[in-house]
C-alpha cells in the first residue's frame, strides 16, 4: 500500500492538471463561509470524488459534494476547500487533516482557517468574528501521529506561534479600513458531536479559552508540520453552555451564520485580507 507522500503526490498530479497555476493561499471554509468562493475569478472547480485519496473510504457519499475550488482573487491565485471532515464523523485525525495537507503539497504560502463558534469570552456576542491568535487541542487527536516521513514536514513542528503574527497584525489593519469590529481570542478545539457541559466550559474559560467549535486544530497542525503560515477567523454563533439564556442547537449555529450582516462581514474580511497579500 502506497504511503502517505505517496498518496499525497497522486491527489496533487490530479489536481495540477485541472487547474491553471498554484495557489498561493489556502483556505478552509468553515459552516456559513462558503459563499466566499462567489469572490473568485476564473473558478475552477474539482469535485473530491474525483481526487485520487481525497475522499476517506468511509464517507459512504457524505462529502461527495465537496470540492477544490480555485481561482483567483485580485493578484492572489487561491484554492478553497468548500468542506472539511469532522473527527465526529467518524474520520481519524489523518483523514481530517488530508485536504489541507493536500494544499499544501500544492504549493500554499498561506492557509487561512474559518470556522463558526460558540463564545466561551463573556464579552462576545453572536455575528461577532474573531480573529484566532491561538488554539487548544482538547480533540484528544492528533495528525502527526503515526509513521514519521520528513518529506510531508518535521515530525516535532514548534507551534509557538501556530497563528502567524504578522498575519494577525495585517488581518487587524484590514478590519480597521473596512470598520469592521474585530476580537482576538483563543480557540479550543473538541471533538463533538455534542456541544459542551457547563461545567467544561468553565475548565476551557480556565485554561484560557475564548471560543469553542468542532474543527479546525488538526487543520492547523497539519500546515504547520509542512511550514505553512496560518491565519485563522472564528464566527461567534451563540454563547457557550451556561453564559446564556437559550438553548444551543445547530440550527441556531445556521441562522446567525446565514445573516446578510454577518455574510457580509465574513466574506468582507477574508476577501480583504487575502488581496493584500498580493506578492508575498
Amino acid at each position: 500500500m502506497a504511503g502517505l507522500y505517496e498518496q499525497l503526490q497522486e491527489s496533487v498530479g490530479c489536481i495540477r492538471d485541472k487547474i491553471p497555476e498554484r495557489p498561493q493561499i489556502g483556505v478552509v471554509l468553515g459552516t456559513g463561509w462558503q459563499g466566499f468562493t462567489d469572490e473568485l475569478d476564473s473558478r475552477v472547480g474539482i469535485e473530491y470524488a474525483r481526487v485520487p485519496n481525497l475522499l476517506p473510504q468511509r464517507s459512504e457519499g457524505a462529502k461527495n459534494g465537496g470540492s477544490l475550488i480555485a481561482g483567483r482573487l485580485g493578484g492572489v491565485s487561491v484554492a478553497c476547500l468548500n468542506e472539511r471532515f469532522h473527527l465526529y464523523e467518524g474520520f481519524s485525525a489523518q483523514e481530517v487533516a488530508y485536504p489541507v495537507r493536500v494544499l499544501c503539497a500544492l504549493g500554499i504560502n498561506v492557509l487561512f482557517v474559518t470556522n463558526a463558534a460558540g463564545g466561551i469570552n463573556t464579552d462576545f456576542g453572536a455575528g461577532d468574528l474573531m480573529l484566532i491568535t491561538d488554539q487548544i487541542n482538547m480533540t484528544l487527536h492528533d495528525p502527526l501521529v503515526g509513521v514519521d516521513d520528513a518529506r510531508i514536514g518535521e515530525r516535532f513542528p514548534d507551534m509557538t506561534t501556530a497563528y502567524d503574527p504578522d498575519l494577525i497584525e495585517t488581518a487587524t489593519a484590514v478590519a480597521g479600513r473596512l470598520g469592521i469590529g474585530i476580537k482576538k481570542g483563543v480557540y479550543v478545539g473538541v471533538c463533538g458531536p455534542t456541544f459542551e457541559t457547563p461545567a467544561e466550559i468553565a475548565m476551557f474559560r480556565t485554561l484560557g479559552a475564548d471560543a469553542v467549535g468542532m474543527s479546525t486544530v488538526i487543520d492547523v497542525i497539519a500546515a504547520r508540520q509542512a511550514g505553512v503560515r496560518v491565519c485563522g477567523f472564528s464566527c461567534i454563533t451563540n454563547k457557550a453552555a451556561g453564559l446564556g439564556s437559550q438553548e444551543i442547537t445547530a440550527t441556531e449555529v445556521h441562522a446567525v451564520m446565514n445573516q446578510m450582516k454577518t455574510k457580509i462581514k465574513t466574506v468582507g474580511l477574508l476577501r480583504e485580507t487575502i488581496i493584500s497579500l498580493e506578492g508575498l
